[in-house]
């Protein structure tokens, strides 16, 4: 199954100011997401950005906060934004196809992939784009998706999909300015 961004959405789990730095290369993983939301806007693919417990964790990275300015924010209190209810409404609704990146892998990202998957989803978690405090539990959370039938990919991998071809402008436009 290929990555189609007339069918996809791509979801931000909870990339916040409190939680951020305890993640395992942090920098990493919110370099990964601005990629990824600025691609997604680039190629008009929507996007939804979770916060949990924002009042306690705080809101989403600036630098990430600045790459998702037209994006849905749903604030939510279960690890799961499906169990939470907060993605009713949202595009992910609205769309087959999930792609995931976030923190923490083993805990928000799981649980909410998991959901989707087991709803009927086509999920897909950007590997280099999920994090935990713990890097043993980021590999254990990607092994566990895997095992449930979630697409692993890379960012790269997302993009050239939602491109379908090359020698358009706007690959020569994604590729001058995301790829190389």
């Amino acid at each position: 199954m290929l990555m189609n961004r007339d069918k996809s959405v791509l979801l931000i789990i909870d990339v916040q100011t409190g939680l951020a730095p305890a993640i395992h290369n942090a920098d990493h993983l919110v370099g990964h997401c601005v990629w990824l939301a600025e691609v997604a806007t680039r190629l008009k693919v929507p996007t939804v950005v979770t916060e949990h417990f924002p009042q306690k964790l705080g809101s989403t990275v600036p630098r990430l906060k600045a790459a998702t300015e037209g994006a849905q924010y749903v604030g939510k209190q279960h690890f799961s934004a499906v169990a939470d209810g907060c993605l009713k409404g949202t595009a992910v609704d609205e769309c087959r196809q999930v792609v995931i990146c976030g923190a923490e892998a083993h805990v928000c990202v799981l649980q909410t992939a998991l959901e989707l998957r087991w709803a009927g989803k086509e999920v897909f978690v950007v590997a280099e784009a999920v994090g935990s405090r713990d890097p043993a539990n980021r590999d254990l959370a990607i092994a566990r998706m895997r095992s449930h039938g979630i697409e692993i990919v890379s960012r790269e991998m997302l993009a050239f999909e939602w491109l379908k071809c090359g020698g358009t402008d706007l690959f020569r436009e994604i590729n001058r300015d995301f790829i190389r």
